[in-house]
């Protein structure tokens, strides 16, 4: 008799916990590498999801960045991942996507913007893109979203970026280390404001920021739609007491199309209810904000689409 109360108790507690796993939601977050910006964000969304929905079972998964992100949402690997412009390339097969376009991508969020910083050497003389022509430029490492930026921008501003300037393929510590060494002009520096290489270079006095010219940044958007203007602050570098004009790309979240309308509104809502913790594990995150949504240039998740419409910013 004993032993029969016990199979039945076993019983019980198995449907139980059957019960209970099967109503578990599992979310796998495509974030990029542990040393870079996405991968902690991405742990602090899991910690808000995580303590915020009912048995939300979320974790940060850390990944080789954008293009495997993508891979990954559309393996079914992961459920929402951060992307770069890149994004936007693959949602409508262009470039590496051409022929194999990625209509599952939704976008949940704008996150922070990537500005395109124009860095010349202290002493050259440049005032502006077009004086760029003739000189040395560094244009970010070979194959990066950096070099297809700064070509782009080259033809934007009037000139031949084979012909017009003596370009080196240079990464973003190497930029600053070549403006230090003044073997070239300047560089294109696709990074987050405040980044440690324009940091160096601004602090050391080997170089400054310049504004780019308003027709060029709307010849680049016309190009490149997921570039808009964008305005670093006066002050954010040593010497730089005006406000700079620019042009970003904004890292976003997205999410594969199929996921819950109700689940996803629940996320962005909650992500926007605790922002305070996403600002202290990276301070790019205080720029993450509602009234920036319209940078998405893919489709909006539904369930993304109605948390922006209760609160008024989209229509």
């Amino acid at each position: 008799m004993k032993s029969r109360m016990m199979t039945v108790l076993s019983m019980m507690l198995f449907f139980i916990f059957s019960s209970t796993a099967g109503a578990a939601t599992f979310i796998n977050i495509g974030t990029g590498s542990t040393g870079g910006t996405y991968y902690p964000v991405g742990s602090a969304m899991a910690s808000i999801w995580n303590k915020s929905i009912p048995d939300m079972r979320a974790a940060s998964q850390s990944t080789g960045g954008t293009a495997q992100n993508i891979q990954l949402l559309e393996n079914g690997e992961a459920e929402v991942a951060f992307t770069d412009g890149l994004y936007y390339f693959a949602y409508n097969g262009l470039q590496s996507f051409e022929g194999k376009p990625q209509k599952h991508l939704r976008g949940v969020t704008p996150l922070y913007p990537e500005p395109v910083q124009l860095m010349v050497a202290e002493d050259s003389g440049i005032k502006s893109i077009k004086d760029l022509k003739g000189k040395r430029i560094g244009i970010g490492a070979v194959g990066s979203g950096t070099e297809y930026t700064s070509r782009a921008l080259l033809k934007a501003a009037g000139i031949d970026p084979e012909k017009g300037v003596r370009t080196q393929n240079l990464g973003l510590s190497e930029t600053a280390s070549a403006l230090a060494d003044k073997n070239i002009d300047a560089g294109f520096m696709m990074a987050a404001i405040g980044a440690s290489a324009l940091v160096e270079v601004t602090t050391m006095g080997t170089g400054h920021l310049i504004s780019l010219d308003e027709d060029v940044i709307a010849a680049l958007n016309k190009e490149l739609p997921y570039y808009s203007k964008f305005i670093i602050p006066a002050n954010s570098y040593k010497g730089q007491t005006e406000p700079l004009t620019v042009a970003a790309t904004w890292n976003i979240l997205t999410a594969h199309e199929k996921l819950d309308g109700d689940l996803v509104y629940n996320m962005t809502k909650a992500l926007y209810e605790n922002k305070g913790d996403l600002v202290i594990v990276a301070a790019n995150m205080s720029f993450m904000d509602a009234k920036e949504v319209g940078v998405i240039k893919i489709p909006l998740h539904p369930g993304a689409e109605r948390y922006f419409k209760e609160i008024g910013e989209i229509k």
